[in-house]
């Protein structure tokens, strides 16, 4: 395990930086000015100037950049242009509301993602694979933001039974926040759910045409065991790999979710940054997002190892 860390460090460290070079470029290529936007319409170009060069940026690029990286290695992650505060602590005052969708999304994913696959794989009637396979290609057409909508029509005007804006949090009120949560989450999850869903059906499916099936039937295996112990293991290989990248999506979906929630998160954040060309801001949303991504993927590999002995680290 340590040698395929070790291994691994290296594409760790170059997917980091060059996500850090595009961070950093990407919202400098945005037209704006910050500094005209904080001076304001009638700031005269000497006071621009002023704010340029307090803010470091008149320095050259290469400059901008190496002092911003420095600031990442030692926690000082710089301060809004917006809001005038550290970004350490804007993002410490919303990170929980986002971190709630994003756990509870998870789940669901996993969950539905999974239990579905597994019911459209496993079923031999044809009225419940046309049912499960109905509703995997129907929340598959479905983005986030649209199952957003339709389920705060549904549940929020025509079945008024959840809150459709706003936020409890669920460490503060459990009962409350988890039901703010609820529709958000779902609409998060439930789309990539599907895909998860199609994944494990037709491993499943391809995995009960292998000859060691056939030789437990043959034993007189029970065929609960069998889909348990040899087909199910089999096929989350897969499964595993997709959630593990699907956990990434999350984090880059509930900038969507959390604007039609209305909740106050990270997403939302990394919303009005963009509008106010918040640099600061908006350069370690996007690194953060890729660092949770790439550790994602990092412990997906690891996990699939586990499930498929088939597969080694080492």
């Amino acid at each position: 395990m340590i040698r395929y860390l070790v291994r691994k460090l290296p594409s760790v460290v170059l997917v980091l930086l060059v996500t850090s070079v595009i961070a950093f470029s990407l919202p400098r290529l945005v037209p704006g000015d910050p500094a005209a936007l904080l001076a304001g319409p009638d700031a005269s170009p000497q006071t621009i100037a002023a704010i340029r060069a307090e803010l470091g940026l008149d320095q050259p690029y290469v400059t901008q950049y190496l002092h911003w990286m420095q600031g990442l290695f030692t926690g000082d992650l710089g301060t809004s242009l917006q809001y005038r505060r550290p970004v350490s602590e804007l993002i410490g005052d919303r990170i929980g509301s986002t971190l709630e969708l994003a756990v509870l999304a998870g789940l669901l994913l996993v969950v539905a993602g999974i239990g579905l696959g597994v019911a459209a794989g496993s079923s031999n009637r044809r009225w419940s694979r046309f049912l499960t396979e109905g509703t995997n290609t129907t929340m598959l057409a479905m983005p986030p933001f649209l199952a957003g909508l339709l389920l705060i029509l549904v549940f929020g005007v025509a079945l008024p039974v959840l809150p459709i804006s706003g936020e409890v949090s669920v460490l503060s009120d459990p009962v409350i926040g988890i039901q703010y949560l609820i529709l958000p989450a779902i609409a998060l999850a439930l789309p990539m759910a599907a895909g998860i869903a199609r994944l494990v059906q037709t491993q499943m499916r391809s995995v009960q045409q292998e000859d060691f099936v056939d030789l437990a039937t043959a034993k007189g295996v029970p065929s609960g065991r069998i889909y348990r112990r040899h087909v199910l293991r089999n096929s989350l290989g897969p499964a595993v790999v997709a959630i593990g990248i699907r956990f990434g999506d999350l984090l880059a979906g509930a900038v969507v979710i959390e604007a039609i929630f209305a909740r106050n998160g990270i997403g939302q954040l990394a919303v009005t940054s963009a509008q106010a060309s918040d640099y600061a801001v908006i350069q370690v949303v996007i690194v953060g997002t890729v660092f949770v991504a790439v550790m994602a993927q990092l412990l997906t590999e690891i996990t699939l190892a586990a499930l498929d002995p088939r597969i080694r680290l080492a």
